[in-house]
């Protein structure tokens, strides 16, 4: 586990309750704008004030128990609990992280599509700033809060674009080539967006960076004529977590930290 920042603000405001943060997130995030396969929003009220929040990517038992060690009061994450389909049952491994955040009076807000495509500190934007990229539009241009993005760039060669994921990310994305070594159009959807690739051919982009991969993805790349970048699940949704902290501690005047439990995938 690393803790990667932590940030606050000297307000007048030194503690909010889980609602009032909820209420907040929430209204900036613009959830109801979303079909989600998760509920967004709060999902653990521990029912005490917010002093110190930790953000994250996902509520794993590491996180919970780093969270615990550094004395949270809430945790904010992209990946939370009660996702469609699965078993509604506290039992097992779902069981004990919600005993460990409710023995531990920490509560637990999760942000899915809403944080992924928000357009000043969701994953796609932050993503993209990072790598000097410019949003031109959504992915799916009828999409009024569009989860996928274009972007573009001065053209660059596809090496020098794979060495600059390299660095800011930390880890060399993972490359299926369909030949292309200048590109300037560039889709982009953090997470496990793969096959959004179709739709990425479809609006002629030379890239389609995402985080996961799938064994037809190599097929489709070639095939769409489209390269394809996997840069990582987790590796390319760190940064709108922490945007959201950030802005989070200077609108309440509350410790904030981003906590990274890294993921190889």
């Amino acid at each position: 586990m690393q803790n990667i920042s932590s940030s606050s603000h000297d307000t007048t405001i030194k503690a909010i309750t889980p609602l009032q943060l909820t209420s907040w997130c929430d209204q900036y995030l613009a959830i109801d704008a979303f079909k989600d396969y998760c509920p967004n929003g709060l999902q653990i009220d521990a029912d005490v004030p917010i002093r110190h929040l930790v953000t994250a990517v996902t509520a794993s038992q590491r996180l919970i128990d780093a969270a615990i060690a550094a004395n949270a009061d809430a945790i904010l994450v992209h990946h939370g609990y009660f996702w469609k389909g699965e078993d509604p049952v506290l039992t097992g491994i779902k069981g004990k992280r919600i005993r460990s955040l409710l023995q531990n009076h920490i509560s637990l807000l999760a942000y899915h599509l809403p944080l992924d495509a928000h357009p000043n500190v969701g994953n796609n934007v932050q993503l993209a700033q990072r790598l000097g990229l410019k949003f031109i539009g959504g992915l799916y241009p009828q999409e009024s809060h569009p989860v996928g993005n274009i972007c573009e760039c001065p053209t660059q060669t596809i090496g020098s674009l794979i060495d600059n994921i390299t660095q800011v990310l930390n880890r060399k994305p993972l490359h299926l080539s369909a030949g292309h070594t200048q590109v300037t159009k560039i889709a982009i959807c953090t997470g496990a967006a793969q096959d959004m690739i179709e739709q990425a051919a479809k609006q002629n982009c030379d890239v389609f960076i995402s985080g996961e991969v799938s064994e037809r993805t190599t097929h489709l790349a070639r095939e769409l004529n489209i390269d394809y970048l996997a840069c990582g699940h987790h590796a390319t949704e760190t940064f709108g977590v922490q945007a959201l902290g950030d802005l989070i501690a200077k609108q309440f005047g509350i410790q904030v930290s981003f906590i990274d439990d890294p993921n190889p995938v």
